[in-house]
């Protein structure tokens, strides 16, 4: 029988503060921890100062809210059906792209799922659509551009006064962080709600796992493997009528000015969710990585990166997008006391006994919305419609700039720490930007190190 959630919104929007209770999902989602001397479990970090979500399954009813895109591709037109997924009297009234037919494609998945109509003269294109966007009475906006634009177009949010999401990456450079770092300290002083599409953290199983790796479950966390494997992304053939700068946007995930490389772009989940649990950043890191079998742009087929963690401790990060190779998505955590694993939802002891494990299917039993990219609207609706805060950007920008320092440490072969890159003045984002011609011959893959000198007889 499925239960009912019968929450008040006083209890929604309280943050969990004790540690190892089971929240708001209710003890039968989760099998909790009955070992000998689990009683006596000492805490990693308090809860009373995390955000835990209460990840009902609608939003809260209200006025309605009025949501303009910007960035009509796959993922933005997808982040547009989450937001209406994600409860009553919410409007997608405006959307924004480069292209006319990326618009187009979304407002008819928009009129075919929802029978929700765009207008013509709420559809804006170019480089400067997202002016537009703002400007078109919106409360929020759903940003979701390739990467590089991010910083640009959450500070134009920001100024304008509206409320954001943010598709992840949100930055792809050490300029776009410190922008993003400003912009969010702005937001929050505006009371402007902000959650990102580290989805992850919106995820019940993730949720949970947190709750209990912080109660001391598994001890102090020591190390941590991290991978993101899978077989090549999408790419675009190029066409006769296409202009070098139209090519690469629509291509956009091959190229590291774009996307940040896949590191940054796909990869920087698996970090967020370490630095979430860990909840400190990394000193430096060394990597490498290559191009092998990649058909278009100047990124990285694969990294392997070795992080070392504040106090020590070590992460191997390792990603790779090529086909006919094994594929591993997935976290790991090792503590004194015991390990997890995102593979199982299960935290083990050091004999390999579970000690806990968070259950699917009562999850699904209990909750008729189970999808997290769901879940984040549900979210950041509900703060934005009690005027409570929220602002998941600047830990984002954490990770992001995480994933760019093991970027730079694989293209160039040298240890990078965080200091160095956090103050970098490395940019991506043209000083120009036109539908036009432009000097292909700068976007070359990187060689990391320096050839080996010829021995002199």
């Amino acid at each position: 029988m499925t239960k009912k959630n019968s929450l008040s919104r006083r209890d929604f929007f309280t943050t969990t503060a004790v540690v190892g209770a089971v929240g708001t999902m209710g003890a039968s989602v989760v099998f909790a921890s009955c070992a000998p001397g689990a009683e006596k479990l000492v805490p990693i970090t308090s809860l009373s100062g995390a955000y835990i979500p209460n990840l009902v399954d609608k939003a809260a009813d209200g006025k309605p809210l009025k949501a303009g895109v910007i960035g009509c591709g796959g993922r933005g037109s997808g982040a547009a059906q989450n937001f209406l997924d994600a409860g009553p009297n919410l409007q997608i009234v405006a959307l924004g792209d480069l292209f006319q037919d990326r618009i187009d494609d979304c407002r008819k998945g928009l009129k075919e799922k929802f029978n929700v109509e765009v207008p013509d003269n709420m559809c804006f294109t170019g480089f400067d659509a997202y002016k537009k966007v703002l400007a078109a009475g919106v409360d929020l906006v759903i940003i979701a551009t390739p990467p590089v634009f991010r910083p640009t177009h959450f500070e134009a949010a920001v100024e304008a006064g509206k409320h954001a999401f943010l598709e992840k990456p949100i930055c792809v450079d050490p300029v776009g962080a410190r922008s993003i770092f400003a912009t969010a300290k702005k937001a929050e002083a505006q009371g402007l709600c902000v959650v990102t599409g580290t989805q992850r953290r919106h995820q019940r199983s993730y949720v949970e796992s947190f709750k209990q790796i912080q109660s001391g479950l598994i001890g102090e966390i020591v190390s941590g493997n991290v991978y993101w494997n899978q077989s090549m992304l999408w790419y675009r053939e190029r066409k006769a009528e296409w202009t070098d700068m139209e090519f690469m946007v629509r291509d956009w995930v091959n190229w590291k000015w774009l996307s940040g490389d896949h590191i940054v772009e796909q990869h920087v989940h698996n970090l967020d969710v370490f630095t979430w649990f860990f909840g400190k950043k990394p000193v430096k890191a060394v990597g490498f990585g290559a191009k092998q079998r990649r058909l278009s742009g100047d990124q990285y087929d694969m990294f392997s990166v070795d992080y070392e963690y504040e106090g020590g401790v070590h992460v191997h990060s390792m990603c790779r997008q090529i086909d006919g190779c094994k594929n591993n998505v997935s976290e790991h955590l090792q503590g004194t006391k015991g390990a997890w694993s995102s593979n199982t939802m299960e935290i083990t002891d050091l004999q390999g006994k579970v000690l806990w494990k968070f259950d699917n299917e009562k999850e699904k039993a209990d909750f008729k919305q189970t999808n997290p990219y769901v879940l984040e609207h549900v979210d950041l609706v509900n703060h934005i419609r009690a005027n409570t805060k929220i602002n998941e950007a600047a830990e984002t920008a954490v990770s992001c700039l995480t994933a760019v320092m093991g970027r730079q440490s694989a293209y160039t072969g040298a240890e990078v720490t965080w200091d160095e890159i956090s103050n970098s003045t490395m940019t991506y984002l043209p000083e120009k930007l036109e539908i036009g011609p432009v000097d292909m011959s700068s976007y070359v893959v990187m060689i990391p190190g320096k050839p080996k000198e010829e021995k002199k007889a």
